[in-house]
């Protein structure tokens, strides 16, 4: 399990790393990061610099185990404070589809990848943890529930927008709803295996399997063939596989053997 665990980091810190990357480079903050009307925001390259750099340094240090804990609490404390300081208020009295699923699709990405970061934070102690980060740690459970609960949310959204789904399918693969369907079942399975602790190793290390085969065959294609306009939000996609991939790979490890000791 150690493998899966070191896979599904590096996995998750390089996705990190690289939505920094393109943070910087497109000079503006990922699709899925903020509400998509921020132009309000003073400053907006400057800040999204300096938050490109954080989020930088924030997956190197997950990638090369260097106060993983700790790194991997304040980001996930980041990320959730944005989904429910920035992400619901937006929802509930700015956007006028609130009610709608497919709406929260965005907003549900970044919880992900909070998540994300809380499951990765729980497979690492430190005994000089200051009380702070002691106090943070006590949100570590909620790691797979938030991502447990937008897998399944993920798969549902496989069958409420099927048809504009299935044009993601590659042309050279047939029966492309079918694939729509069998990947929405498998996600709905995934989130409620998760959630309810049923066969956890083996349904998250499947889940992860088939996101990471997503990644290469459907994400690194697209992110190649892009126009160079749309070519960051497909590069932010296919961090964001490669994120999902990570975590089900550490959710996949996480048995009763000892803690790796934190760096």
């Amino acid at each position: 399990m150690v493998k899966l665990l070191t896979i599904g980091r590096t996995f998750y810190g390089i996705a990190i790393l690289g939505l920094g990357l393109a943070t910087i480079y497109y000079g503006d903050f990922p699709y899925m990061l903020i509400p998509e009307h921020h132009s309000w925001i003073p400053g907006l390259t400057i800040v999204s610099y300096v938050f490109g750099v954080l989020i930088i340094f924030c997956g190197a240090c997950i990638i090369v185990e260097k106060q993983t804990r700790t790194i991997s609490l304040l980001l996930a404390i980041f990320l959730l404070l944005i989904f429910c300081l920035y992400f619901i208020p937006y929802q509930l009295m700015v956007s006028s589809r609130a009610m709608h699923l497919g709406a929260w699709e965005n907003a549900e990405k970044e919880l992900a990848l909070s998540g994300g970061a809380f499951v990765i934070a729980g497979r690492y102690r430190n005994e000089h943890d200051s009380t702070f980060i002691r106090f943070l740690a006590k949100l570590i459970p909620l790691g797979t529930i938030l991502f447990g609960v937008t897998i399944l949310s993920f798969g549902i959204d496989h069958f409420l927008y099927a048809k504009e789904a299935a044009r993601y399918v590659p042309s050279g693969i047939p029966n492309h709803l079918f694939w729509i369907y069998f990947a929405g079942i498998a996600l709905i399975g995934s989130g409620i295996s998760i959630l309810l602790r049923i066969r956890v190793r083996l349904i998250a290390t499947l889940l992860g399997t088939m996101i990471f085969i997503w990644f290469i065959i459907l994400h690194v294609p697209y992110v190649i063939a892009a126009h160079f306009a749309d070519t960051g939000g497909e590069v932010t996609s296919a961090f964001l596989a490669l994120a999902y991939a990570g975590i089900a790979f550490v959710i996949a490890s996480n048995g009763k053997k000892e803690f790796p000791n934190n760096h």
